[in-house]
């Protein structure tokens, strides 16, 4: 089973007051993806939202997930959907906000350092930091204002019309991934915009 499936992750906080703020524009993605798929979420014993789902019959099996605990403990649940699945880190994609890319850009890649993302800290503590990442740009806060506060509030009535082009395009940008392989994607993802 674990040949063909891949476990991708949206990050953000549970509960309807963090459903529109930018922590939780991974958790965006991955109800995007599970639309692609024809799937429902549910219930899943490792404290997490899980939907299955193939792009198109005999192709991939898709594990889409988003913790039902808070940013800062998302390690656990993705260390038990991994050990449910069977699946080595290498078929993990963790989809997040990314504070040092601007707004509607996304960056592919696998690895690296958490840079100061508590999502990513906790995923590398408890599984290994050798995922690969979808990082959606948020851009940096404005003026002085705490990247803490600023990731915590929703997008700007400009930012929200733009918002789901770039979820269809960090979703576009998984199955890239699943189809292709990462550097295949990154060529075409990182490609500049015509």
């Amino acid at each position: 089973m674990a040949a063909d499936t891949w476990l991708v992750v949206g990050l953000g906080n549970p509960g309807a007051g963090y459903a529109s703020t930018r922590h939780n524009v991974g958790q965006m993605v991955a109800d995007e993806l599970a639309r692609r798929l024809g799937a429902r979420f549910s219930r899943h014993k490792a404290h997490a939202l899980v939907a299955e789902g193939r792009m198109v019959p005999g192709g991939p099996k898709i594990v889409v997930a988003k913790s039902m605990s808070y940013m800062n403990t998302s390690g656990g649940p993705v260390a038990a959907l991994l050990s449910y699945y069977s699946l080595d880190v290498d078929r993990l994609i963790v989809v997040h906000d990314e504070l040092d890319i601007p707004f509607d850009t996304l960056k592919l890649k696998t690895g690296g350092g958490h840079g100061g993302h508590n999502g990513l800290r906790d995923i590398g503590k408890a599984a290994s930091a050798d995922f690969t990442r979808v990082r959606v740009g948020i851009g940096r806060p404005p003026g002085r204002q705490d990247a803490a506060d600023y990731v915590l509030r929703p997008f700007t009535t400009a930012e929200r019309e733009v918002l789901p082009s770039v979820i269809a395009d960090a979703a576009a940008a998984v199955m890239l991934i699943v189809d292709d392989g990462l550097v295949a994607a990154q060529q075409k993802v990182h490609a500049p915009k015509a």
